[in-house]
């Protein structure tokens, strides 16, 4: 009996030491979120390892006064599985998308990440806790820098042109970007509907395309050239206008 007390019990300097734990270690994971201007930082990731250790705590130790009770089960991880699918709802109010563009999805893993962290710290897994901290932060600071050093030569960029749909239209699109070495993985044309056009008018479309770019600066080069072309109406780089003409206006005029 002493035994079962035992384990269904802890002491308040223990319980205090938990819930600081907690703190400091999703603190830590928050700082870098924090420090790289993310939606959810350091006192978001703070609450919620303190959150789910203090649940983790309650569901272990909370109800210790029922074990002796012939007709109650006490089930330590119940209130734990509530958290590990209730943390998803936070989680996806980090991710944020602009059009083709994701972004928030390392936010919201390390908050779920967070939490499984303070789970384990309110039940006592100390080692796990710890170890798993260390990796998090790798993974956020050294393994963020080396896949930016490994993706630099393949990453890739949106691009949406407006343009007269005129004869070799494309064909100057790609060579402006060929002579500044950058690779067209993708193009999407989607030309205009010819009935809605007016009498005598030229007609438009527009090139959606993927490309390969190792250098921004060679990229706003091609940009810049391409929006030199009098059947060029608009250029936008990943759902931002960079530049625009008024419609029927010609540059050199």
């Amino acid at each position: 009996m002493i035994q079962a007390a035992g384990i269904w019990h802890i002491s308040h300097g223990d319980l205090l030491l938990r819930l600081l734990l907690a703190v400091v270690l999703g603190g830590m994971v928050g700082m870098e979120r924090e420090w790289h201007h993310h939606a959810a930082g350091f006192r978001t990731h703070i609450l919620v390892c303190l959150g789910s250790a203090t649940i983790m705590l309650l569901s272990i130790y909370g109800f210790s006064d029922f074990v002796a009770e012939p007709n109650v089960r006490i089930d330590p991880a119940r209130l734990a599985a509530q958290v590990i699918s209730g943390i998803g709802f936070l989680g996806a109010g980090a991710i944020l998308r602009n059009g083709s563009i994701i972004s928030g999805l390392t936010t919201a893993a390390s908050v779920w990440v967070v939490a499984a962290i303070g789970l384990c710290v309110g039940a006592g897994f100390l080692y796990a806790a710890f170890f798993s901290t260390g990796m998090v932060l790798i993974s956020l600071f050294v393994l963020n820098k080396w896949e930016k050093q490994l993706m630099r030569h393949r990453r890739q960029h949106e691009l949406t042109i407006m343009t007269k749909d005129v004869p070799g239209v494309l064909g100057k699109i790609a060579s402006a970007f060929g002579e500044q070495g950058i690779a067209i993985d993708h193009v999407k044309m989607i030309s205009e509907d010819p009935a809605s056009l007016e009498e005598d008018e030229i007609p438009t479309m527009k090139l959606s395309l993927s490309l390969k770019v190792s250098n921004q600066d060679k990229l706003l080069a091609a940009m810049e050239q391409i929006h030199a072309y009098e059947f060029v109406k608009w250029v936008q780089s990943e759902g931002k206008p960079l530049y625009s003409t008024s419609v029927g206006i010609s540059k050199e005029s």
